[in-house]
């Protein structure tokens, strides 16, 4: 005769290189929630049994990660109910990991720019899948030859971008030698549908002949070039002011005294 507890609402999956968070509200008062994943090839597990919270990492359920699951979140009012006893649950949309998981932030390891080559190397974004030796698989480990690259680059302090691809782990890009370049990494799937482009990398800029007039302005050079002149030209004049005043010193001793 007891109200059955409220279900769940705004059921969201939130997945990042596959570690992958199921999230929902409201906060429960007086029942639990229990998550129960569903494939539709695999048998039924559950996660997060009886819990308070409202959120609930599935990760490890979603190995097979070219399978489509959905979520039911049950409201469960007590651990005593009747196991035959169905509890009412809020269904998920369905979420594929391969196809929906968010490729995170690449990890730039290396960069030069040496004449007119940018060279960049970086990592893949790890996954919390394992290998049997233990050592963690790589997005690039599941994506295979679906996964690119694309560099992003540009002359600093200038808006007009280049890029370029690659399945590698780095990249060789023709610039101007005698400029300072910015760019960033990002992950591709291109043959999604959605979620094709992954988070940029942080932004780096190459140091490569920076002059102080690009670096200063035409100004501080103009203040320097005249400074430079005017120390010359005193360090000229100055000796021949002393010279002359040291003879006409010396002259001046020379002359007899007057009424001598």
């Amino acid at each position: 005769g007891n109200p059955e507890p409220p279900t769940a609402v705004n059921i969201t999956w939130s997945s990042i290189n596959f570690k992958t968070i199921l999230q929902w509200q409201p906060k429960p008062s007086g029942y639990f929630y229990t998550v129960e994943i569903h494939g539709q090839t695999s048998d039924t597990k559950k996660k997060c049994i009886l819990t308070k919270e409202t959120e609930c990492d599935v990760t490890d359920l979603l190995r097979n990660v070219r399978e489509t699951y959905t979520a039911h979140i049950l409201s469960v009012v007590s651990s005593g109910m009747d196991n035959f006893e169905e509890p009412p649950f809020a269904v998920s949309e369905k979420f594929t990991p391969y196809s929906q998981t968010v490729l995170g932030k690449p990890e730039i390891q290396n960069y030069t720019q040496k004449g007119s080559k940018l060279n960049v190397v970086f990592q893949d974004p790890l996954t919390p899948y394992t290998f049997p030796n233990g050592s963690f698989q790589s997005i690039r480990d599941i994506f295979q030859r679906d996964l690119e690259y694309k560099l992003y680059y540009w002359k600093d302090q200038s808006s007009g971008k280049k890029d370029a691809t690659t399945k590698s782990h780095k990249f060789e890009v023709s610039v101007d030698s005698t400029k300072n370049y910015c760019f960033y990494i990002q992950g591709i799937i291109p043959s999604r549908r959605e979620n094709r482009n992954g988070q940029e990398s942080m932004v780096l800029c190459t140091s490569v002949g920076r002059s102080i007039l690009d670096e200063y302005g035409a100004e501080v050079f103009i203040i320097i070039a005249v400074i430079a002149i005017a120390v010359i030209t005193l360090a000229i004049v100055l000796p021949v002011i002393l010279c002359k005043r040291k003879k006409a010193k010396a002259a001046r001793e020379k002359e007899p005294l007057n009424g001598v």
